[in-house]
């Protein structure tokens, strides 16, 4: 899939997917999920080289892992769309014995997913971990990983991002979400990050920026000059500036949608701003 009306066409059912997911249990979390849509579904569906079944040493392929587990119903709407698992299957989020568990997990198999995640601040380990496994195995496809911004407060992270300088792992893109705000209101008021850009740049990593981290265009060409850079020594990182709750209005700019589902209304009218595309589940 490259042509930029299919992508977008898809990012708009993903949505769908996500509301519709997280309104079924009246749990979840929309905010994330839905600001990181067209990052996601440019990673899967335009950028990463994947193998046409999952396997999961992950060999010969580009790898993911998602840090910030909690905008689960994005990955999952992701993968299933993309083939990994049936759509239907969406039916299924955070019930009981479900394979779609709130925070996504590896008991159960779900192809796709390669570790727990949703214990923030260790998302960065693993990918490093991984993309050393990729140089070992000299296989030259790249590691991508997902954080959030508030995740940023977990020292783990900088312990790991020092180390991945350190040890020039340079198969490595991590994408920072970059919209202020985390579960109990904005990063700038629960503990200012500063400038990450200049942070990371400082702790040896090669920094570039996506403004507008909703427009498809931007994030494509992005992650196209992130792979670049790859190779010439340094991790690279990406600082994606982003909107919570993107693609359902009254759910954006605020951290209130963090974690909180739509009610019967308000998922009428998330779904009328985001018309079907592909199908719904």
């Amino acid at each position: 899939m490259s042509e930029l009306k299919e992508l977008q066409d898809l990012v708009s059912q993903v949505r769908r997917d996500i509301v519709r997911m997280v309104h079924k249990v009246n749990s979840g979390h929309p905010g994330g999920s839905l600001g990181c849509t067209e990052f996601m579904v440019a990673l899967y569906n335009e950028t990463m080289e994947l193998k046409e079944s999952f396997d999961m040493n992950g060999r010969d392929e580009d790898l993911f892992f998602l840090s910030n587990g909690h905008i689960s119903p994005l990955f999952y709407s992701v993968l299933a769309r993309r083939g990994y698992f049936p759509v239907e299957e969406l039916q299924t989020f955070r019930l009981l014995n479900s394979r779609l568990q709130g925070h996504p997990a590896t008991h159960e198999g779900l192809p796709g997913v390669r570790i727990a995640s949703g214990s923030l601040g260790q998302g960065m380990s693993v990918a490093i971990g991984a993309a050393l496994a990729k140089k070992l195995n000299k296989d030259e496809h790249l590691v991508y990983s997902l954080h959030g911004d508030g995740e940023l407060q977990e020292g783990q992270n900088w312990e790991a991002i020092m180390y991945a300088a350190g040890n020039k792992v340079d198969n490595l893109i991590a994408t920072i979400d970059h919209n202020g705000q985390q579960i109990d209101g904005a990063t700038s008021d629960v503990l200012p990050m500063g400038d990450l850009k200049k942070k990371f740049e400082a702790f040896g990593w090669d920094t570039l920026e996506i403004k507008n981290g909703n427009n498809l265009e931007e994030i494509i060409q992005g992650l196209k000059e992130a792979k670049q850079r790859t190779g010439k020594g340094k991790p690279v990182c990406i600082i994606m500036d982003t909107v919570m709750g993107h693609g359902v209005d009254f759910m954006m700019y605020t951290h209130a949608w963090h974690g909180k589902a739509p009610n019967d209304q308000q998922l009428e009218i998330a779904l009328s701003q985001n018309p079907e595309t592909l199908g719904d589940y």
